[in-house]
């Protein structure tokens, strides 16, 4: 009799963990309830618009590091030679941060040097807000996903707990199958975080790099205007 009881229950968990294995992710997520089919779709959601303010940006970004060689030139020379009109000209032909701060520059001579730096200053500074346009976003929803995940899961918990007060049955096969369900909250919180975050990251490191290089044009916009010997 005790063999065919461990037979029967070898059966069973055999027969169990071949369901298990058949199920796929959507049917985990179908599974886990209302709740997790909710909490699924607005992580869902996150997910979109995360990436779509990530593409965005990333690109917008890369626009803004990039600008012609000629430009550099063509504004020395035109500086030099004391052609400030055409110097402005050039500048507002070329669509970047670097050359509307130095536009700015260019407006204000006549002025003190610090009142000049000061101007390219205030003008880079809005720039860079403009680039950061959206990232609080970003930023949000890294840190808001996980938690929605949790959310989920505790829920889940929740209900795995109310239903065995309910039927009075508690077995490792009850618990552990409803719980594998609820963390897919979880799972799916922590990748879409993942993601929001990297996206975040990455931006950033861009923006730095515009910040960088403007930094250095100023750098050599005020050299050329106060210190042509050099």
């Amino acid at each position: 009799m005790i063999l065919l009881q461990i037979a029967d229950t070898a059966s069973a968990v055999v027969s169990q963990n071949t369901q298990i294995e058949k199920q796929t992710v959507i049917d985990l997520i179908l599974s886990s309830g209302g709740t997790g089919v909710t909490i699924v779709l607005i992580l869902l959601i996150l997910s979109v618009v995360s990436i779509s303010i990530f593409v965005e940006r990333f690109l917008s970004v890369g626009k803004a590091m990039t600008y012609e060689a000629g430009f550099v030139n063509g504004l020395k020379s035109s500086l030099t030679n004391g052609n400030v009109a055409e110097a402005r000209r050039l500048c507002q032909t070329v669509n970047s941060p670097i050359s509307r701060m130095l536009d700015k520059g260019i407006s204000r001579l006549g002025s003190e040097p610090v009142l000049i730096e000061g101007a390219m200053e205030a003008v880079g500074k809005l720039e860079i807000t403009k680039l950061e346009k959206n990232l609080g976003y970003l930023s949000l929803i890294a840190k808001l996903a996980p938690m929605f995940g949790f959310v989920g899961t505790i829920m889940g918990v929740i209900k795995i707990f109310y239903d065995i007060a309910i039927s009075d049955n508690l077995s490792i096969g009850v618990i552990s199958g409803g719980l594998y369900q609820k963390m897919i909250t979880s799972a799916a919180g922590l990748m879409v975080g993942i993601i929001a975050f990297l996206g975040y990251y990455l931006v950033n490191m861009r923006i730095d790099k515009v910040v960088e290089r403007m930094e250095q044009a100023t750098l050599d916009f005020m050299d050329l205007l106060f210190e042509p010997s050099k």
